[in-house]
C-alpha cells in the first residue's frame, strides 16, 4: 500500500492511493499511529480499501509522509562506496579512500522535515554551500533493540525518498561534524508516499537519481550500499532500542555537489528531483 499525509480542515489527514488519481481517506490520527497500531493498522487501512469510496487525488496538498516524527531522522554517511571516494578527494585526501567497517550514524533535527513541492529554504546568511543528497528513506514498525541481522527486515514498515539536503560549509565550519549542517530548517525534503515493504520486492536493487533544474546529477543504486539495510538495522539498534515510526536515511551515491568539478550549489529558483524507483518524485525548488 501507498500512504500519504495531506492538508484537510481537522489539519492534517492520512491516506492511500487507491490507483493512479484515487485515495481513501483513513481513521487514523497520523502515519505514526497507523505503524504503531502493527498488522491491525494495515487491516484497518486494506478494509477501508474495499469498502469505503474513493476521493480525487488532484487538489490534495501533500506534506510529508510523517511530518513530526518523534525524533531525529537516524542518517548513514558515506555509505556508498564512489561518494565515499568523491568526499575524500573534494578534501583534498591523496591517499585512498578507506571505506568504513562499521556504518557512520548522524542525525537531521525533526525541523528539517519538508513536505513534497514546498520550497527549501536557501538560508542565505548562514549557508552558501547547499547540496543535495537522493536517499532511501527505511520507516521503521516493529521497535525493538539489539536486532540481528537475520530479522532486521521484520522490522521495516515500508520505504520513502528523502532528499538529504546539506550545509557544506557549516559542516566544516563546526570541525567537520554532521549535526549542525544537516539540521537547518527545511532541509529534509521527504516523500511523497511512504510504500510499505510487501510492495518493494528488492529494496536493495533500486535505482537512485537527483536532478537539478532537469540535469541529473546523481545516478546510482542501492545494490551499492556499504552497509545494506539488515546491516544498517542489526547496528544501529545495538544497544539502543528502535521506536515504530523511525526514519533511517540509508546514504547516497555518488555525485554530489561540493564533490564536482568545480564545486556546484543550490541557489535560489534551482528545482530538484529526487526519485527512487518505484517510490517516486520527490520535487522542491529552493527560495
Amino acid at each position: 500500500m501507498r500512504f500519504f499525509t495531506y492538508l484537510s480542515q481537522s489539519g492534517t489527514s492520512v491516506g492511500v492511493l487507491a490507483g493512479a488519481d484515487t485515495f481513501v481517506p483513513l481513521p487514523f490520527a497520523s502515519l505514526l499511529e497507523l505503524i504503531a497500531w502493527g498488522e491491525a493498522g494495515l487491516a484497518t487501512a486494506r478494509e477501508a480499501l474495499a469498502r469505503e469510496p474513493r476521493a480525487p487525488l488532484a487538489g490534495i496538498q501533500l506534506v510529508a509522509p510523517i511530518p513530526e516524527p518523534r525524533r531525529n531522522i537516524f542518517c548513514l554517511g558515506w555509505n556508498y562506496a564512489e561518494h565515499s571516494k568523491e568526499a575524500a578527494a573534494a578534501r583534498g585526501k591523496l591517499e585512498p579512500q578507506k571505506l568504513p567497517t562499521r556504518p557512520i550514524f548522524f542525525t537531521k533535527n525533526t525541523t528539517t522535515v519538508l513536505a513534497p513541492e514546498a520550497v527549501i529554504p536557501a538560508h542565505q546568511g548562514v549557508t552558501t554551500q547547499l547540496d543535495w543528497e537522493v536517499e532511501l528513506g527505511v520507516v521503521i514498525g516493529q521497535g525493538g533493540a539489539d536486532i540481528p541481522r537475520e530479522r532486521a527486515m521484520e522490522h521495516v514498515f515500508g520505504y520513502t525518498v528523502i532528499n538529504d539536503v546539506s550545509a557544506r560549509d557549516v559542516q566544516t565550519g563546526h570541525g567537520g561534524q554532521f549535526f549542525k549542517g544537516k539540521s537547518l530548517d527545511g532541509t529534509c525534503p521527504m516523500g511523497p508516499w511512504l510504500i510499505t515493504a510487501d510492495e518493494v520486492p528488492d529494496p536493495h536493487a533500486l535505482r537512485l537519481t537527483c536532478k537539478v533544474n532537469g540535469v541529473t546529477k546523481q545516478d546510482g543504486s542501492t545494490a551499492d550500499m556499504i552497509f545494506n539495510i539488515p546491516a544498517t538495522v542489526a547496528w544501529l539498534s545495538q544497544g539502543m532500542t528502535l521506536l515504530p515510526g523511525d526514519i533511517i536515511a540509508t546514504g547516497t551515491p555518488a555525485g554530489v555537489g561540493f564533490a564536482r568539478v568545480p564545486p556546484e550549489f543550490l541557489h535560489p529558483g534551482d528545482v530538484v528531483e529526487c526519485e527512487v524507483q518505484g517510490l517516486g518524485v520527490l520535487r522542491n525548488p529552493v527560495a
